[in-house]
């Protein structure tokens, strides 16, 4: 079950949308999501026991057990 950083830059940042000319600090709240945020493994699909083991890796993760 893997995670990942799917937008490591806010969108504003992205090269795609350089001719908008918005610089970095134009959206903050945008741009520290970007720094903290990652994806976990979500689906219709994930067994119990999988669900599970997501939360006790995010627990270890943040020191919460």
């Amino acid at each position: 079950m893997p995670t990942a950083v799917h937008y490591p830059l806010p969108l504003h940042l992205q090269p795609v949308f350089e001719a908008l000319d918005l610089p970095e600090g134009r959206f903050p709240v945008a741009e520290a999501a970007a720094r903290r945020v990652i994806s976990l493994p979500m689906h219709p699909y994930l067994t119990e026991e999988q669900q599970a083991t997501v939360v006790a890796a995010v627990r270890k993760a943040v020191g919460t057990y």
